[in-house]
Order: C-alpha cells, then structure tokens, then sequence
C-alpha cells in the first residue's frame, strides 16, 4: 500500500468521523467521548504517513493540541462551550499544523454564528422554553471538513 493510499484512507476516516460529530451534536446535543479518542489516536498515523519526525514536528502537532484544548477548556469552564466540542478542537489540532488550525478556528467562530442564528430561529419558531443549546460540532466538523478538502484534495492548492 502506497502512502498516498494510506492518507487518503486516513482522511475518509476523519471525514467520516466529522460527519459522524456532526449528526450526533444535531441530534442530541452530544459528542462522544469515543468519536475525539478515535479522531486523537489516528492523528499519529496521519503523522506517520506524512513523515513526521518526532523532534520537532510530533512535538508541535502534541504542543499544538495540548493549548488549543486548554484555551478552550477555559470557555468551557465558563460555560461558553461544550465538553465535546472542546474535545474535539483538541483533536483535530493533531492533525493540521498550528497554522492551519488557527484557521480552523476562525472558520469555526464564522460557521458557529450561522449556526447560532438559525438554531435561534428554529428555536423561536418552535417556541421552545429556556435558551437554546448551541451545536457547535456542527461548525467545528464543517470547518474541518472544509479544510480537509482545500489542504488535502484540491488538485490545485
């Protein structure tokens, strides 16, 4: 099996796990502790089939996934994110470099005031009690996604 086989199988199986995020935080409000252990046990494979040494670059990736679940741990402390979500921000920063993840979370933000904007309008609508919750693995997954195919599959990039 050639590498660029084995990156390829690796990223269907993120895309597919995203999706899976997604649908699950659609639903039930919930992203498994499960799903973000298999998306952070992969990220060492996705590594591996790219050559990564383990001085810097595993370092880095690890540094890198390590702050983004701090920094956001810290807004799920203050009830401004889910554990799920911030479990899987962490994640996902093992597998892009810091740069990228950086971008992942911009995205992120512009896709999660979408989606706050029509969760409140569906919830408005429906005339639901309370205040809505928010399914920000929606966004985070989207984010990825998109990343995923610009980084990885855009024949032109």
């Amino acid at each position: 099996m050639s590498w660029d086989f084995f990156r390829l199988l690796l990223i269907c199986a993120l895309g597919a796990l995203l999706i899976l995020a997604a649908i699950t935080d659609l639903r039930a409000r919930i992203i498994s502790n499960r799903l973000n252990l298999a998306i952070a046990l992969l990220a060492p494979l996705w590594w591996l089939a790219w050559g990564l040494s383990i001085w810097p670059d595993m370092a880095v990736q690890l540094l890198s996934g390590l702050v983004v679940f701090a920094l956001f741990a810290a807004l799920f402390a203050i009830g401004m994110m889910g554990g799920g979500d911030v479990k899987l921000l962490g994640a996902l920063a093992l597998w892009f470099p810091w740069q990228v993840t950086l971008s992942l979370i911009v995205l992120m933000a512009l896709l999660g005031g979408a989606v706050t904007i029509v969760t409140l309008i569906h919830h408005r609508i429906a005339k639901k009690q309370g205040q809505p919750e928010i399914p920000y693995g929606v966004a985070i997954s989207i984010a990825a996604l998109w990343l995923l195919g610009e980084r990885y599959l855009n024949q032109f990039a």
